[in-house]
């Protein structure tokens, strides 16, 4: 799997000032000005096809004997409305938690922060992890959906944030991916802890084949 992971910033909740200062930041920025969506849709479309592209060279992740069931990698149509800004309030918890993971063995983790966004108008909220097996530069976003165990890999899916000291990151979850135990099962994969269990449908990024269904 593609392991991330980040460090804590050490901008500090509750400042009410502070808040509603961002929630003014997060308003301007989900109301955008207009973007070109066919350069982005052909950004993102790209980015696809690269990956394909590299899965069928090696036989890993995706052995040689799935590449014909599992290639091109399925995804949902692309859609810029989940395109969306998200606020990080970092964790002051050091502890070190033991992740469970699709093989059984925990996968030492941290809690980064949680991240609050708006999808369609509706407030949600996700926490980010600090992957502690993996690189210092990311946050590792862990999430199932409405859609997962139907539409999309039981086990959840994933996105990668690059960190910044700013505290705004950009969700889009046209980029998320699916673990890759779903390609290879010797891969150990962190499963998504309860409160990343979103109450809504995610209808974006990678999905499953209909024939692995």
């Amino acid at each position: 799997m593609q392991s991330i992971m980040g460090r804590s910033f050490q901008r500090r909740p509750g400042d009410p000032k502070k808040a509603a200062l961002l929630l003014i930041v997060l308003a301007a920025c989900s109301s955008k000005p207009p973007v070109d969506t066919r350069d982005y849709a052909q950004k993102i479309a790209a980015e696809r096809t690269e990956k394909d592209q590299l899965f069928l060279q090696k036989n890993d992740p995706i052995p040689d004997a799935r590449k014909g069931t599992l290639l091109p990698l399925a995804y949902f149509p692309i859609d810029p409305v989940y395109d969306v800004p998200a606020s990080l309030t970092p964790s002051d918890d050091p502890t070190v938690l033991d992740m469970p993971t699709s093989t059984g063995a925990p996968r030492k983790m941290r809690k980064a922060g949680t991240l609050t966004f708006s999808l369609k108008g509706q407030p949600l909220s996700i926490t980010a992890f600090y992957d502690l097996t993996g690189s210092p530069e990311h946050l590792s976003v862990m999430f199932n959906d409405m859609t997962s165990g139907t539409e999309t890999y039981p086990g959840g899916r994933y996105l990668d944030l690059d960190r910044n000291p700013q505290g705004v990151y950009e969700l889009d979850f046209n980029r998320a991916y699916n673990p890759y135990c779903y390609y290879n099962a010797s891969y150990e994969c962190p499963i998504p802890p309860q409160e990343n269990r979103l109450k809504v449908p995610i209808r974006a990024g990678e999905r499953m084949r209909r024939s692995t269904t």
